[in-house]
């Protein structure tokens, strides 16, 4: 069995791990985790964007979301497929668990109902997801989803590029305007939420010891900030958050964390909350959570029921 020190001396000697068999236990079961809410993430995204997609302005536009739907599929499959090499049953995690047992974050659990909120998703949920999974193409020492980021360093562009396109478009026209004010209010602080724990909070430490990622949440968010509140700026869309020189970071203009009315779709930034609020809501899940995971299954279900009558 490999040890720790061995795994931690190849990384640091700038090495690559490339199997199981270069793997400590430690190191298996952060990288394990850490693909499960990409593959999870990933995968969930299909469901929330295709709920939106039904509000496509345009058979154009419609046809832009099935790709980006696509390449989510696809890279779902790549993390599933990490997962099957290091001996997960992906089978069952993909079929058989129960829904409140997925781990993406909290915001898919959020219907989005109409296409003002998808293409704000792809400029804010894609960002984030462009930061994180960027960050790990850049600095994972886990050769085979190194490699494989590659095209999906790629893809996440242009769902962020699309979202900000469409986000310009919107804000120039005055009947949409306010929508879209109202769509980034509720969005916004929900993808603030989306990095996680702050790091003096942080469960997960093998992640950033076996570089299975390279920053902290702290700094994946602030990467986002300083990305998501220049560009809202820019087209004259209030967020609550702003740049501080004398910390030369963004700092929100609201508690984090605080409490979130999920089926008003609003925060209440006098009601301050701990971070135990918000993990014993993460863990509850959304009101979609149910509906997204069975519309994942509900092929895989049909075939079985068919399977058994031939």
């Amino acid at each position: 069995m490999v040890t720790d020190a061995e795994v931690l001396e190849r990384i640091q000697q700038g090495g690559l791990i490339e199997s199981v068999d270069e793997m400590s236990e430690a190191y298996r079961e952060a990288l394990r985790v850490t693909l499960i809410v990409s593959g999870d993430t990933e995968l969930l995204s299909a469901p929330a964007y295709y709920h939106a997609a039904q509000k496509a302005p345009s058979v154009n536009a419609y046809i832009s979301l099935m790709a980006i739907i696509q390449d989510e599929l696809g890279h779902a499959h790549i993390a599933y497929r990490i997962l099957e090499d290091i001996g997960v049953d992906v089978e069952q995690l993909i079929y058989e668990r129960p829904p409140s047992q997925w781990k993406y974050p909290y915001a898919f659990d959020i219907p989005l109902e109409s296409w003002v909120e998808m293409v704000v998703a792809n400029a804010f949920y894609d960002r984030a997801g462009y930061k994180l999974l960027g960050d790990v193409y850049h600095h994972t020492s886990y050769g085979p989803w190194k490699r494989a980021l590659a095209k999906v360093d790629k893809e996440e562009i242009f769902h962020v590029r699309h979202g900000e396109m469409w986000m310009r478009r919107l804000a120039k026209d005055p009947a949409l305007r306010a929508e879209l004010q109202r769509a980034v209010d509720w969005m916004f602080p929900l993808t603030v939420e989306w990095f996680g724990l702050p790091d003096d909070l942080k469960r997960h430490p093998a992640q950033l010891t076996f570089r299975i990622k390279g920053l902290s949440n702290d700094q994946l968010r602030q990467s986002w900030l300083r990305e998501v509140v220049p560009f809202c700026e820019s087209l004259g869309i209030r967020v609550p958050a702003h740049y501080d020189p004398a910390q030369d970071k963004y700092v929100l203009d609201y508690p984090l964390p605080c409490e979130f009315d999920p089926k008003e779709k609003r925060w209440h930034f006098d009601r301050p909350c701990t971070w135990e609020d918000v993990l014993k809501r993460w863990k509850q899940r959304g009101p979609y959570n149910e509906i997204f995971v069975e519309q994942v299954r509900r092929g895989y279900r049909q075939l079985r029921t068919w399977q058994a009558t031939v």
